[in-house]
Formats: C-alpha cells, sequence, structure tokens
C-alpha cells in the first residue's frame, strides 16, 4: 500500500472551524507505525487536467482572498494546497489504475466543489479531475463511488452524463449540501440514508450502491473516501464504527477491479484509527 501525501497539506486552519488539517499529521503518526506502507508525494498537476472539471474562473478565483462562503475560507495560498490536493489524487489514479493499493491522504478535500464554485471546505474536485484525466488517457469506464456521509455534490455537477463515467453516493439525507434524494441524469446514483437509522441499514445502503456500481463494470473505480458516516463524528449522524470502514475496504477490494481513494471528509479525533481500518480490509488484512 502506498499512501500519497505531503505533511505541508496540514498547513492552514482557521480558529473555531472543524476543518482541522493537523488531523492528517495524527493520522501520519498511527501510520507511520505500520510497516508495510510506502510514501510517495503528490505528483505534478497542469491547468488542461483542472479545466477539464472546472470553469476558468473558478480557478481565478482561488486567487482572491476574499471568502467563498462561511465554511469555505479564503485561506492564504490555498491555490497551492488546492493543486498540491489535486496532484495527489493523479498520482493515486496512475498508481492505481495499474493495480496499485493507494490512498491519498491530503487536505482540502473537494467532493463539494462543484464546475464553478468552492464550497463545504472544497476548493477543487480531487476525485473528478482525476475520474476526467482516467478517461482522457485510456480509461474506458471509470465508476466514482463516494461513501462520505455528505453527498458529493460537486462531483455529481461535474460529472452528470459524461459519457464513460458512473456516479455512486451513499450519504445521509437530508444533510449537508441538501442534494443528492435522487438520482440523477444517466449515470449518477444517489443512495440517500436517514439520520440514526441503524448500522444494519447504513450497510445495506453501501452495498446495494456497490452491487449497482459492479453492473456498470467499470475499468477503474475513484473512491471519495469520507469517515464522517462514523458514529462519533460531530458533523454528522452516522452509525458506523471502524469496523464499517474494514469491510469497505474489503469489498471494495473484492471487486477485483483496480481502484483508487482519496480522502474527503472525517472530523472526529478517532479520523486515524478510521483510515487504518479501510486501509487493512483493501490490504485483505484482518481488523
Amino acid at each position: 500500500m502506498t499512501i500519497i501525501t505531503d505533511e505541508q497539506c496540514a498547513g492552514y486552519s482557521r480558529a473555531g472551524h472543524p476543518e482541522r488539517p493537523q488531523r492528517i499529521l495524527t493520522t501520519l503518526e498511527l501510520l507511520k507505525t505500520q510497516t508495510d506502507l510506502t510514501w510517495s508525494a503528490p505528483g505534478p498537476v497542469i491547468d488542461q487536467q483542472i479545466l477539464r472539471a472546472h470553469a476558468p474562473e473558478l480557478l481565478a478565483r482561488l486567487k482572491i482572498p476574499v471568502d467563498f462562503d462561511a465554511d469555505t475560507p479564503a485561506y492564504p495560498q490555498i491555490e497551492t494546497y488546492a493543486r498540491a490536493s489535486v496532484g495527489a489524487a493523479l498520482e493515486a489514479m496512475k498508481r492505481g489504475r495499474d493495480g496499485k493499493p493507494v490512498f491519498s491522504l491530503m487536505r482540502p478535500p473537494g467532493h463539494h466543489a462543484t464546475r464553478d464554485t468552492a464550497m463545504g471546505f472544497c476548493f477543487l474536485n480531487n476525485i473528478a479531475i482525476a475520474t476526467l484525466e482516467a478517461l482522457a488517457t485510456g480509461s474506458k469506464r471509470v465508476a466514482v463511488f463516494d461513501f462520505d456521509v455528505h453527498h458529493g455534490n460537486g462531483t455529481e455537477d461535474i460529472l452528470l452524463d459524461r459519457e464513460g463515467a458512473a456516479f455512486f453516493s451513499i450519504h445521509q439525507f437530508p444533510a449537508y449540501p441538501g442534494s443528492g434524494g435522487a438520482h440523477r441524469g444517466r449515470n449518477c446514483f444517489n443512495y440517500p440514508v436517514a439520520p440514526g437509522v441503524p448500522r444494519e441499514t447504513y450497510r445495506a445502503a453501501l452495498a446495494r450502491a456497490l452491487g449497482d456500481l459492479k453492473h456498470f463494470q467499470p475499468d477503474l473505480i475513484a473512491v471519495s473516501a469520507g469517515f464522517d458516516a462514523y458514529v462519533r463524528d460531530p458533523l454528522a449522524d452516522g452509525p458506523l464504527i471502524a469496523e464499517d470502514f474494514h469491510w469497505l475496504g474489503a469489498e471494495l477490494r473484492g471487486l477485483k477491479i483496480p481502484f483508487f481513494s482519496l480522502l474527503e471528509g472525517g472530523y472526529s479525533r478517532d479520523l486515524p484509527e478510521l483510515i487504518l481500518a479501510y486501509l487493512k480490509g483493501v490490504e485483505g488484512q484482518s481488523p
């Protein structure tokens, strides 16, 4: 398993904001105790790759030091941080497509960023950019599997009815950002789960989405790995525990389709243990 990361990605913050990239550093501390991991840095990224997913105006807007909204501040040098996260996603895509297990451990996340708007802690849509890069460089069918507790509205916005792409999102509804209550278009499939449901109900929705994804017959899976459906996450009302994230990793491995994973949400202090459980599932190890 390769972890793509850069400790500098934890360099932005705002007092009182729930998005605290320092959780990446505590996750790194735990993962570095594991002897079977290798490490890599984000790869390069050029504007052409970003502009497949985003309007030029969004790239220009990242340079302006004015907050996008209350959730999404214009942190100093946020364009640099966002581009590095994209670079990690592109590197993860290349390794995953080669059949190598890989996880991008970076901030900021991306799945709420739409074609022309930064929102929900997200500035550039890492998973959508990597998906479109894959399709432009040889992949025929790419499925995005988003298990973040919040709907990946930005990924849906960018990939809606895109040839060769399909989007599968399992999320709490109603919840931020208020979308994802039903399927959209020909290729965006949503599996809303009500707040406070039992673990078994949530896992059944995840299993249903994985079954539908397999039916799509992708040659590559891009995973938006959000860990905020965790029972003790402060930003949602999910029921999952570490065992469930291990199960998810094992289920994805069991599909025998190349895949790569990018970190999205996850705001509890237990994030390092949740990520490790998922990685063990991906590697076929016991919890």
